[in-house]
């Protein structure tokens, strides 16, 4: 694309070679002409346009169709060379930060085996000899075929000089060689938290895993990050975010630290995505917030709306809180991480002062007592709260109606269903998957969808999401015709949930999310339009350029 002259960026050191980021500055009443140009509007209705006017502020003042005679002011215009336009893309769940750390430790996610996991620890031990701790995520022994949690006696066989910690895909468990576990004091005699499990040997011995609540036993011992280590991970969190389209996130868990990261970035004038926090804990909510969510900060690119709470863990490690015993554990029904009454009363906090809750839910017991708790709060806390929760991935069908009620939100991450798909029907078999990843379901039912990823748990990649969203097939084209087909959704409710039904979810309508006068000129300029192309094509999407408030962040080199 023709464009501004590009200003240079003053970027972190550690970053310099990778966080290529490039800034076209807007001018006052800037057109960009000549591209195929795809919104939503107010009905979920795909839009055409060919050109884009905004302001000297980033606020677009005009959508134009072919012919539509232009405004008469424009001061600078843009050439779009017939690039497909769409808005910035939002990504309703991810740990900005986990992504940034993800990207400087240790990576297992591309592991197939349990060998191949050992060997890339063991070299990655040998790469680094000054770390301390060896740090990284990513392992799923599902995806091994294990049939089993990995040991640290085997952890121990490649590296034992130094201790491993090392978080599972699903970030509800975490594996320690034996050095790890001396350093936090683990033994056999110590117990399991509330909420948590040590996986052990039938001896009693902890043998390495530890999940959800339990984790926390270890990673107390584990060295913080230190200040400029936080300011590096992000950076490179939103390189990477901003490389796939994405203009605008929702942080669930945002602590402290993490949020004063994000404020580092803004006050050096280098935050270059949106952020719509989620604090981790009353605590954090309270020392952020205050007496209620913040204003927008920064131009509209920072706010915490509110707090996230768990109620299970995850599928993958048997945490999700089942109605029914599991079918391939039948001794457990998964892990409460926050009882009934606990869930009520964080609820209730933090609706007194109008902060938005996102809750954690999985299993289908975790998801209908969300439910309840919703209906029973709403008669309380009345208005528009706009109740989130985040992931509801097994409902019982019996209970499908009620994500129609009092503005629920279901906040799904498409590329979770191939992701755990035959996984989920080990874990719970095949009579009781009727409500499983019901996309379709819950939107006819009069409920409200928001799309993410859960980065780094799953890619931040939007094009593969919709490809699934409206396929319900892997990148393999497995299974074929879809698994549980009939949730599929359309192209255009896909797109609207990754962008205005994302940026409903957050609070944020009416500030971005769709390409309409008033709102900020966020948009990626791409090489295919995803509502035409095939689903192994929206899945090849490149995105060229991305801009926020009508400046470039982002260019493709």
């Amino acid at each position: 694309m023709k464009h501004l002259p590009l200003a240079r960026l003053s970027t972190l050191a550690l970053l310099a070679a990778s966080a290529a980021f490039s800034t076209t500055h807007a001018h006052a009443n800037t057109l960009i002409y000549n591209v195929n140009g795809i919104t939503i509007d107010e009905e979920g209705k795909v839009i055409r346009f060919a050109e884009l006017v905004f302001d000297d502020e980033g606020i677009i003042t005009h959508v134009l169709e072919r012919a539509e005679e232009r405004p008469q002011d424009i001061d600078f215009a843009m050439d779009g060379e017939g690039q497909v336009l769409l808005p910035g893309m939002i990504d309703a769940h991810v740990h900005v930060m986990d992504i940034g750390f993800a990207a400087l430790t240790l990576d297992l996610s591309d592991t197939g085996s349990l060998e191949e996991a050992l060997a890339k620890i063991a070299q990655f031990a040998e790469d680094n000899p000054g770390r301390p701790w060896i740090l990284g995520r990513g392992w799923n022994q599902e995806k091994w075929g294990l049939g089993r949690f990995p040991t640290a006696a085997e952890l121990d066989a490649v590296v034992s000089d130094r201790p491993v910690w090392l978080e599972r895909a699903d970030n509800h468990a975490n594996w320690a060689n034996s050095l790890a576990m001396e350093r936090a004091g683990i033994t056999a005699n110590t117990k399991s938290p509330d909420g948590g499990r040590i996986i052990r040997d039938e001896n009693g011995n902890p043998t390495g895993v530890f999940i959800d609540a339990a984790s926390s036993l270890v990673a107390g011992s584990v060295p913080p990050p230190r200040p400029e280590d936080r300011d590096a991970a992000f950076a490179m969190a939103q390189q990477k975010l901003l490389a796939n389209g994405i203009t605008a996130v929702a942080d669930m868990g945002t602590p402290v630290v993490d949020w004063m990261t994000f404020r580092r970035s803004a006050d050096r004038g280098d935050l270059r995505i949106r952020i719509m926090a989620y604090a981790d804990s009353p605590e954090a909510m309270d020392l952020i917030g205050g007496p209620g969510p913040t204003p927008w900060l920064y131009e509209d690119k920072l706010r915490l709306n509110g707090i996230k709470l768990y109620v299970d863990g995850a599928l993958g490690s048997r945490g999700a809180t089942l109605k029914e015993p599991y079918h391939d554990e039948p001794t457990t029904r998964g892990i409460a991480i926050t009882s009934p009454a606990q869930l009520r009363n964080r609820m209730s906090r933090a609706a007194m002062d109008n902060f938005q809750t996102a809750i954690h839910a999985i299993g289908d017991a975790a998801n209908a007592d969300v439910l309840s708790a919703i209906a029973e709060l709403s008669d309380t806390y009345t208005g528009d709260r706009r109740w989130r929760i985040e992931h509801a991935q097994i409902v019982d069908p019996a209970d499908l109606p009620r994500f129609g009620e009092h503005g629920t939100i279901a906040s799904m991450q498409p590329l979770h269903q191939t992701s755990d798909m035959f996984m989920a029907e080990a874990r719970l078999g095949e009579e009781r998957l009727g409500g499983a990843y019901a996309w379709k379901s819950i939107i006819e039912v009069g409920g409200r969808i928001a799309f993410g990823s859960d980065a780094p748990v799953e890619p931040a990649d939007v094009f593969a999401g919709m490809a699934v969203a409206i396929t319900r097939t892997d990148a393999q084209g497995r299974p074929f015709g879809g698994w549980r087909a009939h949730e599929a959704v359309s192209r255009e409710q896909a797109l609207a949930a990754f962008t205005a039904d994302a940026a409903f979810a957050g609070f944020a309508d009416g500030k971005f999310g769709r390409l309409v006068p008033g709102e900020r000129a966020d948009f990626i300029l791409v090489d295919r339009d995803p509502l035409l192309a095939s689903p192994s094509e929206i899945r090849e999407t490149k995105v060229n350029e991305v801009y926020l408030a009508g400046t470039r962040v982002f260019a493709r080199e």
